[in-house]
């Protein structure tokens, strides 16, 4: 499949190129600075720009069969606007020209899904520390669901630089089995991936945990 990766740059995002290759498909990986995206591989095609260009990503989404993105704010202390208005763009130039199928990064913290976290989760770490975080995930999944595209929103709690264990649950209504849930970035990049070919979570917004 004709994969591009929005956020390719990021930890997460570089976890999907590299499982995305190893399972054979042909990856965009779409960066700001390509010359600090050391990954190298036959199947890969790094390509320079800003998702705030809304040109720039749509010649990135010429002959791409799906979309996946994980673009978050560098630090939890301020909102980033470009990337709640990049993610506008992106949705945009996919309805016009597609691909439809989009898999989207956010975060359990979000209202939709907060109850599934623990105590602390739900009423200190979510609406206080990360409300930033929480707000940006919100706008951009109002733009997502409102859109017409073939969507999954992916919904872990902390990320860690964990391996991949393929050993993970899922779904809408699991809880946090800790006070402080968790997940690697290369298990949710597993499963960002599998949902290319598995329509059981389509227009749905599942969370991923430990």
């Amino acid at each position: 499949m004709r994969i591009v990766i929005f956020g390719a740059a990021g930890a997460t995002g570089r976890a999907l190129v590299t499982q995305a290759l190893t399972q054979g498909h042909q990856v965009t990986a779409f960066v700001r600075t390509p010359a600090k995206f050391e990954l190298k591989h036959a199947g890969l095609n790094v390509v320079q720009g800003d998702v705030a260009d809304a040109a720039a990503v749509e010649r990135a989404l010429f002959g791409q069969d799906a979309v996946l993105c994980t673009l978050g704010a560098a630090t939890p202390l301020k909102r980033d606007q470009t990337l709640v208005n990049g993610m506008d763009n992106i949705v945009r130039a996919m309805e016009r020209s597609g691909p439809r199928r989009l898999v989207y990064l956010s975060f359990l913290g979000v209202s939709g899904g907060r109850e599934q976290l623990s105590l602390l989760g739900r009423h200190v770490v979510a609406p206080l520390i990360l409300r930033n975080v929480v707000t940006d995930h919100e706008a951009k999944e109002n733009i997502i669901t409102r859109s017409g595209l073939d969507w999954t929103i992916v919904r872990p709690p902390r990320l860690t630089n964990g391996p991949h264990t393929g050993a993970y649950r899922h779904g809408g209504n699991i809880k946090a089995a800790s006070v402080i849930p968790m997940i690697s970035r290369a298990d949710v990049a597993d499963f960002m991936l599998l949902q290319l070919d598995d329509r059981a979570y389509l227009r749905k917004a599942p969370a991923v945990m430990y």
